[in-house]
C-alpha cells in the first residue's frame, strides 16, 4: 500500500475527534515525532468506537488488534497544533475493518498527514476472529464514504 495513500480534505471524512499536542510530542527538529501519529491514530479511531457504545475496551468479549498499519506525511505539526483527526471505513470485513484516518492541523481543510491500519477482531480470552456483531458493524458502516 507504500505511496498509493493520497492527501485528503476534511470533506472526505465523516467523523472528527479533537487530539491536543503536548510539549513531549515535539523532538529535537520542533516538530511532533512520527511515531506519535500512529497514537493519534489508535486514540482517533477507539475513542470513537468507545464513545458510541460498539466497543467495551473493559469488559466486552471482543478487542481489535492491528493487523496492518501505514502513514503518510505531507506537511508537519508541532505543539501548540490542535489536531483534528477524521476517521472514516474503507472496508468491514468478516473480522477486520480497515480505518483512515486524515490528521489535520489547526483550521487546515487539508490532512498533514493521513493513514491508516486495519483491525481484526478477536476473541479476549482466545485471541482467534470473531465476526463483527451487528451493533458494531452497523456503526462502521455508518463511517464508509
Amino acid at each position: 500500500m507504500t505511496g498509493t495513500i493520497e492527501r485528503t480534505k476534511r470533506s472526505d471524512y465523516r467523523r472528527f475527534q479533537a487530539i491536543s499536542t503536548r510539549w513531549m510530542d515535539n523532538d529535537v527538529y520542533g516538530h511532533v515525532n512520527n511515531v506519535v501519529y500512529y497514537s493519534w491514530f489508535d486514540t482517533a479511531v477507539n475513542r470513537l468506537l468507545v464513545v458510541n457504545g460498539v466497543l467495551d475496551i473493559h469488559e466486552g468479549k471482543t478487542i481489535g488488534l492491528v493487523a496492518e498499519t501505514g502513514c503518510r506525511y505531507f506537511s508537519p505539526t508541532a505543539f501548540p497544533d490542535e489536531i483534528q483527526a477524521g476517521v472514516r471505513v474503507a472496508h468491514v470485513g468478516t473480522s477486520s475493518v480497515r480505518y483512515e484516518i486524515g490528521l489535520f492541523r489547526n483550521n487546515e481543510d487539508e490532512a498533514a498527514a493521513v493513514g491508516y491500519f486495519v483491525h481484526v477482531y478477536v476473541d479476549r480470552d482466545t485471541k482467534r476472529p470473531i465476526s463483527v456483531d451487528d451493533k458494531m458493524r452497523g456503526f462502521l458502516e455508518s463511517l464508509k464514504t
